[in-house]
């Protein structure tokens, strides 16, 4: 009788326990969902939180209000694939052989070496290992040979396309496609081809910018039912060219004048509509408040495209800061008190080790990283960049052109002009060269720079012909000429 009542209490401790665990696991995680939306070619005065005087985003206004303001965030390049090679490999993209462009619409030869290589583990594939839901939603541009592809690069759910951009209106691109299907055209251009889920081709029926949109709330709940943390990255394709925009959107702006720029701002509203629909998702399924949102442009705006850089020098594709210091906030609620502003430099580059701390796991053995974890820095407002160098490289046709900040100081060459020593924090226009003043400071930094790409390895692919001709025969990048700074600053120190 004793035995029997010893074992009736032992079945229920195990039942208890049975129960138990099964409610644990139901529990959701307490790691914080991790949302990147990332705009492509965006100018540093187009969002209200930067001070649009034309331009309205009353929905990413609110998440930068109650968030904190980058007023320094710099991306690794100021093009669209390089940039966002960086930010999935936490590294240069020089230092893994990606600093050009991908071409669209490739040979199928080429296609299998033109991808940020394997070897590189992207930052989704690592929290993908710590249990996170990830998702890459809209343009990919790291490569598209089935290797290089988002769901073999950590990523659950791709909803995209996988070149350099893309039409925005279905009715219009695909039309164009079928078109040519039946043309028997061979090689037909990334931006009307159809857009892919999982490796499957879809028929889209909304506006381009409308249906990332979409896809990202439908992953906040996807993400819930999981009861896991989710990583998402969102790469909406706009601003980018073509400049396409929504009746509805352009009206909004009827103010504005100019067509390109009515156009252009009818763009980044659909995107604001959007991020206003992704926090009713994350606030219907009681995720924002544990939610880090981040948001930025892959590099500076295209002001032949109806960008505005001011106060910022410079377009895309510039070592001037208007080609790679790009519109960024912070939102984190449960951490994040709002209405901060944070000016020291920072870099999408520090995402990688960011991202990985929040997921409370490591970053992988052997993996070089050129960021930082910034996350306590923002919470008590301190440098966490301090006397380090952050570079922006482009290689031209002969020459390259350098941008490296460190502190308040910045150097800049661009094209065969001398290098230029500017006070940033002053001078965000970089109207003042200070390198006649001081002499040394400038050849210091120079040389630094120098050393930075010793780091550097051959690029996998080039741009065009004409840039690999070149490289071939020695006229790039010709880093000798490019540092050079002794005569230079003769001509400096007029100024």
């Amino acid at each position: 009788m004793k035995f029997r009542k010893v074992l009736v209490s032992f079945c229920c401790v195990l039942s208890l326990m049975s129960v138990l665990k099964t409610f644990a696991s139901k529990k959701q995680d307490p790691r914080p969902n991790i949302l990147v939306i990332l705009c492509d070619d965006l100018g540093y005065a187009d969002v209200g939180f930067n001070g649009s005087p034309d331009i309205i985003t009353p929905e990413m206004d609110k998440l930068a209000k109650n968030g904190v303001v980058f007023t320094s965030a710099y991306v690794a390049h100021s093009f669209c694939g390089p940039s966002r090679a960086a930010l999935m490999t936490g590294r240069y993209p020089h230092q893994v052989g990606t600093p050009f462009n991908l071409h669209s619409n490739s040979s199928e030869n080429d296609a299998d070496n033109m991808g940020v290589p394997v070897k590189e583990m992207f930052m989704s594939e690592v929290l993908q290992k710590a249990g996170y839901y990830t998702s890459a939603l809209g343009k990919w541009h790291l490569g598209a040979a089935p290797k290089f592809h988002p769901n073999k690069r950590g990523f659950d759910n791709f909803y995209g396309f996988l070149g350099g951009g893309h039409n925005y209106f279905p009715s219009v691109y695909q039309k164009q496609y079928a078109n040519q299907v039946k043309s028997g055209v061979k090689v037909i251009r990334d931006y009307i081809q159809p857009l892919e889920h999982n490796n499957k081709e879809i028929k889209e029926t909304e506006y381009i910018t409308d249906a990332l949109s979409r896809e990202a709330v439908n992953d906040i709940h996807t993400a819930c039912k999981k009861k896991k943390p989710f990583f998402m990255y969102l790469a909406y394709n706009a601003p980018h060219v073509p400049l396409e925009a929504k009746k509805e959107d352009m009206e909004v702006f009827s103010h504005i004048q100019d067509k390109n720029r009515r156009t252009y701002a009818g763009m980044v509203y659909a995107v604001d509509r959007g991020v206003g629909k992704i926090v009713a998702a994350l606030k219907e399924t009681k995720q924002l408040d544990n939610t880090v949102i981040i948001f930025l442009s892959d590099n500076g705006g295209n002001f032949d495209h109806g960008a505005n850089n001011d106060p910022l020098k410079g377009t895309k594709g510039d070592s001037w800061e208007g080609g790679y210091r790009v519109p960024m906030f912070v939102h984190w609620p449960s951490k994040i008190k709002g209405g901060k502003q944070f000016d020291y430099p920072v870099s999408a580059l520090d995402f990688y080790p960011t991202f990985v701390a929040l997921a409370n796991t490591k970053v992988p053995e052997n993996k070089v990283l050129a960021g930082k974890n910034i996350m306590d820095a923002v919470l008590a407002n301190t440098d966490v960049h301090k006397d380090e160098m952050l570079y922006s490289l482009r290689y031209r046709h002969g020459f390259s052109e350098v941008g490296a900040r460190k502190g308040d100081w910045k150097v800049t060459r661009m094209g065969n002009e001398p290098w230029l020593l500017f006070n940033i924090t002053k001078d965000k226009g970089e109207k003042q060269n200070l390198g006649g003043r001081y002499p040394e400071r400038l050849k210091a930094m120079v040389k630094e720079t120098e050393n930075w790409t010793k780091t550097f390895i051959h690029p996998l692919w080039y741009y065009s012909a004409k840039d690999e001709e070149l490289w071939e025969a020695g006229k790039m990048p010709q880093f000798e000429e490019t540092f050079e700074v002794s005569k230079l600053i003769k001509k400096a120190s007029k100024n």
